[in-house]
């Protein structure tokens, strides 16, 4: 049986490049799941303000989300057999109380 997850959508366009020859029209639709609610965390990441900008806020909590979704799906995966345990530390220490 498989776990109930949230659906999401991303989209992904190029604005600008800074390099012309690089440049692309191409649009990139991803489909994907997380079994966290990914507005709620975002929004919970852009309230502590540990960021610059609210941009980067949510830069910060969508691409952790996406970081860690994959890294829990392949935890015995080679790549991450030493960064799963810091990564744990990680994800205390950004959830503690500031």
């Amino acid at each position: 049986m498989e776990k109930k997850a949230n659906r999401y959508l991303l989209t992904l366009q190029q604005l600008s490049s800074v390099r012309e020859e690089n440049k692309t029209d191409d649009i990139l639709e991803l489909e994907f799941t997380n079994h966290d609610e990914l507005f709620v965390i975002i929004n919970a990441i852009k309230n502590r303000q540990l960021f610059n900008t609210e941009n980067e806020s949510i830069e910060f909590a969508l691409g952790l989300k996406l970081f860690s979704e994959v890294l829990i799906k392949n935890r015995k995966h080679p790549l991450f057999e030493e960064l799963g345990p810091q990564f744990g530390e990680f994800m205390k220490k950004l959830k503690a109380k500031p």
